[in-house]
């Protein structure tokens, strides 16, 4: 299958609408699973609706800072983008960026076609969900192809109205301040050095953990911190 054309890509984004959003807000500290149903018409069929029904996940925001991102992070980009990145860190420390990630689960994805009016397929989907009172669910009216597009765009929307209370609560925890390197702080080889070391010594993981927690950078290293331990259990 050819991927979309750029026109494509506009078409869906602009033929997508959210019937019915989820009621809870992607979770600030963990992964939120968003139960999706995304309804859309069969191009070239009368009255033939398509119903997809699968999970999406968001991962966890992650905290960006000026003085988080590394020149390593910007490979290929010119000199005006590096002495840029040195002026954000010297005169926008207070800048907050949270980064979201997504993973479709394929393999959780089904689907069925139904001979019906999509518009009294869509109040049937949004009832039934409702009913189910699923805060995690989410219906939307989009286009048959490229409707991942359509599911992208809904998670961009999801995003958006999340983001005010993700930043609330992770400033309620301070974690902006520790999201910044500390006087003290360990260089990122050393960091690295000790991951290597803990994943050939168990011995060695509480120490790193320990570390991070000084250093004020466990919650930048957490998933791999935890990744680590589970990997040396099994």
């Amino acid at each position: 299958m050819n991927p979309p054309s750029q026109s494509d890509i506009w078409y869906a984004i602009n033929n997508t609408r959210i019937v019915l959003p989820p009621s809870r807000r992607l979770e600030t500290f963990g992964v939120t699973d968003i139960h999706y149903h995304i309804i859309s018409e069969l191009m070239d069929c009368a009255n033939k609706v398509r119903i997809r029904e699968g999970r999406i996940q968001a991962r966890k925001p992650q905290i960006i800072t000026p003085a988080s991102v590394q020149s390593e992070s910007l490979e290929g980009f010119g000199e005006e983008a590096m002495r840029y990145l040195e002026w954000l860190r010297e005169h926008m420390s207070d800048l907050r960026i949270l980064q979201y990630g997504f993973v479709i689960r394929k393999q959780e994805i089904s689907e069925e076609i139904v001979t019906d009016n999509i518009e009294n397929v869509l109040t049937r989907v949004r009832e039934a969900v409702r009913q189910k009172d699923d805060p995690l669910a989410a219906v939307v009216a989009g286009v048959d192809t490229p409707w991942e597009v359509c599911l992208l765009k809904m998670m961009v929307e999801v995003t958006s109205s999340s983001f005010p209370g993700n930043v609330r609560e992770l400033e309620r925890h301070r974690m902006f301040a520790s999201a910044a390197p500390q006087e003290s702080g360990a260089s990122r080889q050393d960091i690295e050095s000790a991951f290597q070391s803990a994943s050939r010594d168990p011995g060695l993981i509480k120490a790193l953990g320990q570390r991070l927690q000084k250093e004020g950078l466990f919650t930048e290293y957490e998933d791999r911190f935890f990744a680590l331990v589970k990997a040396q259990r099994r």
